[in-house]
Parts: C-alpha cells; sequence; structure tokens
C-alpha cells in the first residue's frame, strides 16, 4: 500500500529540504574556508564533511518521500 502524503506535510517537508540545503551550504562555505586558510584542522574537517553527507541523505529521503510514485 502506497501512503500519501497530505499537501500540509509536502510543505513541511519542503520547509525541511530548504533549510537542510541551507545549512548544506553554509557547510561548503565552512569547508571552503577552512582548506583556504592552509592547513586545515583535519579532525574538524572530517566532521564537517561527515554532517553534510548526513544532511545530502535526509534531503534525498525528504524528497523521495515527497516526490509521489509514479506507477507507468
Amino acid at each position: 500500500m502506497i501512503e500519501q502524503v497530505s499537501p500540509e506535510e509536502r510543505t513541511q517537508m519542503e520547509r525541511d529540504m530548504e533549510r537542510l540545503r541551507e545549512e548544506h551550504r553554509d557547510l561548503d562555505a565552512a569547508i571552503a574556508a577552512l582548506i583556504h586558510l592552509g592547513t586545515p584542522d583535519q579532525l574538524q574537517l572530517q566532521r564537517l564533511k561527515k554532517r553534510k553527507l548526513v544532511l545530502r541523505d535526509r534531503i534525498a529521503f525528504l524528497d523521495d518521500q515527497a516526490t509521489p510514485d509514479i506507477i507507468a
């Protein structure tokens, strides 16, 4: 059985995705700034990249949930 997402749920998912995308972009900027400094803290850099991956996975999950399946 396929569960349908209500319009309100879809709107909330879209807001969440936008917030997560913004955080993802901010992490990109933070990582670039650390690298630009020359000798970045490798542990901090690794943590930022890991957080970025978690965000990417969450965005993909929400996008999948918000997009209805089309049965051909």
